[in-house]
């Protein structure tokens, strides 16, 4: 199994091929694609890079799924014996991300798998046989 320590949106995820996460709003358009250059570590099949901060040359592609936003965080402030009651909301922008591949100098060491469904017989019906 193959992940990768990345930094995105002021936040440091471990990120695996084949899976979605949710980062703090990204610049690219849905459906886009986007490569994240800031990557800390590396795990190859228990072969681990680490990067000083950051390992030079290796990358992790992802595409963004969606943008969304965040659940409900209510703030509520008050000051006792006063007349002083704040309420506010707040809903933090998003983009779900989905990992493609993990790649260093070039060649890559891991990326998701492409599932194929088995053929399956088609269904038939059975003959209904009416009596005579």
């Amino acid at each position: 199994m193959s992940y990768a320590i990345i930094e995105a949106g002021g936040t440091q995820l471990r990120v695996e091929p084949g899976r979605f996460y949710d980062l703090n709003r990204l610049t690219a358009n849905e459906d886009g694609s986007y490569v994240i250059d800031k990557v800390l570590l590396i795990n190859n099949d228990h072969e681990i890079t680490i990067g000083q901060p950051f390992i030079e040359g290796a990358t992790v592609e992802g595409t963004v799924m969606e943008e969304r936003r965040g659940r409900k965080v209510i703030v509520y402030k008050m000051r006792p014996k006063k007349k002083t009651r704040k309420k506010r909301g707040h809903r933090q922008e998003l983009s779900r991300l989905m990992i493609n591949s993990i790649s260093v100098n070039g060649s890559v060491i891991a990326e998701t798998t492409s599932d194929t469904t088995p053929e399956t017989a088609p269904e038939t019906t059975p003959e209904t046989t009416e009596g005579e």
